[in-house]
């Protein structure tokens, strides 16, 4: 089979204003970015066409180094809706060049279910992640000069809470030392990088509403606390309106197209093992205006991805998923079952049946949401049609909708089983109100023992002396109504990313709060996990190339 570059390079695109057109999108309203990318303004969104819209989320197993195919399986399922008659979108996020060039590769889907042009969208794009890049780091900029012009003035900031950004897996920048070499060189002091799908201008951009509502997150920054301990923020330093300059174009959503043609709206990439990992809601109720059925993703797990989609996504839009499909691999359920990892491409019955344990938590978490839930199978070329069944027959055991997703080999007629099944269980099923895992005023000690516990398996919850001395930052400033977004690694239901299958019984123990008053949530650090990731001993940038004026070694 050709590689997903050699397919996305095969197919003949459409102009993206007939795919506008296609999808009843208003073309003088667009704005092109070329021949195949043009971003459309939010204020096309309708809110009553938007109830009328049917929105499907999908998450995952807790996946394996090399993913699970869920983006594969969105774009898949688009497809497949769209075969059956439905008139389907996907809305996604985008990637990021840190695990592109590292660890995963792209994040455009893969085979013949892909969103094209695949190699703009994995690369720069509509430049959306470097608009995000330079509006984080010149309030960091402006933040340093203002201590600086007004250190004879008496202005001193005890505490900075605001880092740097940069969209590069980089290890050497988590702890930095800044405004060394001399008096006119700034202020010396320590700070650092997370990478940008950490930045909390990214969580932002995919919560906000509208320019208003960006203005307003974007004044309530807080990057840190004065002498006389009190708060200090983007508001007071004066610079919200040149921030918003910056991110103005980066706020409508970019509109591109599947490898069928199909509309997808991609939007916003904020990882969910370090940020809430959701598309931007105006990406999402654009799709919901303009299609009938939206299939959207949340990263990583459902233990990850779908609860901050629920709990943090969903909580502050109004919006809700009707259905969720979760994804499982034979790959994934072997590795969960016991399997060494350079094993599981092998038949392993029994590897197969333990591994099931993990999907089994993740469909009881997602129900506990009060949502149904069918399972994919995402099928690779080495699975065995023994092992399909066994976990169809399991699916059929417990109750729960079962389809194999073919779509990676054989586009939309490879996802027309699941679509159908799709279909049938929301006409079929009466959607049930959301049941988030928390409230509101429930203390954010309660939030986060309400996650770890029920939906993680921890026995108990511990917090070093940093976090506690947050928490009661927290309570001072009123932020205890915020949603949590718990930051932990993506391997493991616990905070050990080797502790595979169902954990249970285990330690909780949060390492730091970051308090994020604009995207108003509070990401609870967990274990050893770092918002800035490194690279592996062998990145994939060591593939990629231009060859002959093409290029090569995208996936």
């Amino acid at each position: 089979m050709k590689s997903d570059i050699e397919i996305a390079r095969s197919i003949e695109l459409t102009k993206i204003k007939q795919v506008a057109r296609n999808y009843d999108i208003p073309v003088d309203e667009i704005e092109n970015y070329g021949r195949y990318i043009a971003k459309v303004p939010h204020r096309l969104i309708d809110e009553e066409k938007v109830k009328k819209s049917h929105l499907i989320l999908v998450t995952a197993i807790t996946p394996t180094k090399a993913g699970i195919g869920k983006t594969t399986v969105s774009v898949g399922l688009a497809l497949g809706l769209n075969r059956i008659g439905k008139k389907a979108i996907c809305a996604l996020r985008e990637p990021s060049l840190g695990p592109c060039f590292g660890m995963k590769g792209g994040a455009a889907g893969g085979g013949y279910a892909q969103v094209l042009p695949m190699d703009k969208i994995n690369l720069h794009f509509t430049g959306d992640f470097h608009a995000i890049t330079s509006a984080h780091n010149m309030i960091t900029a402006l933040l340093d000069n203002y201590m600086y012009q007004n250190r004879d003035n008496g202005f001193a900031l005890k505490e900075v809470l605001w880092n740097r950004v940069l969209d590069v897996n980089d290890r050497g920048l988590r702890y930095i030392v800044t405004g060394l070499g001399g008096k006119t060189n700034g202020l010396t002091r320590e700070s650092g990088f997370d990478i940008t799908p950490a930045s909390e201008i990214m969580a932002i951009l995919c919560l906000a509403t509208d320019e208003k509502d960006l203005r307003r997150r974007i004044e309530n920054i807080l990057l840190g606390f004065t002498i006389d301990d009190q708060p200090f923020t983007v508001k007071d330093l004066g610079v919200a309106g040149s921030i918003c300059v910056l991110l103005k174009d980066a706020l409508s959503p970019n509109l591109v197209q599947t490898t069928e043609h199909t509309a997808a709206f991609v939007h916003g990439g904020p990882f969910a093992n370090i940020a809430h990992g959701c598309n931007s809601v105006l990406a999402t109720k654009l799709a919901m205006t303009f299609g009938d059925y939206v299939v959207t993703e949340a990263g990583f797990g459902a233990d990850l991805g779908a609860e901050k989609f629920y709990d943090i996504k969903c909580r502050k839009s109004g919006l809700q998923p009707q259905l969720t499909v979760i994804v499982a691999t034979a790959q994934g359920l072997k590795m969960h079952g016991g399997v060494p990892v350079d094993e599981i491409k092998q038949p392993n019955r029994e590897g197969l049946w333990k591994g099931l344990a993990n999907l089994d938590k993740h469909i009881c978490n997602l129900q506990s949401f009060g949502q149904t839930v069918v399972v994919a199978f995402n099928r690779y070329a080495n699975d065995t049609e023994e092992e399909i069944q066994l976990v169809g027959d399991h699916c059929k055991d417990l109750g729960v909708g079962f389809a194999v997703n073919n779509a990676f080999a054989e586009g939309g007629n490879g996802a027309v089983e699941l679509a159908q099944l799709v279909v049938d269980t929301i006409e079929n099923q009466p959607s049930t109100p959301l049941q988030l895992a928390y409230d509101d005023a429930d203390s954010v000690e309660a939030k986060v023992s309400k996650v770890a516990s029920h939906l993680y398996g921890a026995a108990y919850t511990t917090y070093s002396l940093a976090a506690k001395k947050k928490l009661q930052m927290v309570h001072k400033l009123g932020f205890d109504h915020f949603p949590i977004c718990i930051a932990k690694t993506q391997y493991s239901f616990s905070t050990d990313a080797k502790r595979y299958g169902v954990a249970s019984g285990f330690e909780f123990h949060v390492r730091d709060i970051v308090l994020n008053a604009g995207a108003e949530m509070l990401v609870i650090v967990a274990g050893d996990i770092m918002r800035m990731p490194g690279l592996p001993k062998e990145p994939q940038a060591l593939h990629i190339d231009i060859v002959d004026g093409e290029i090569e070694g995208l996936s």
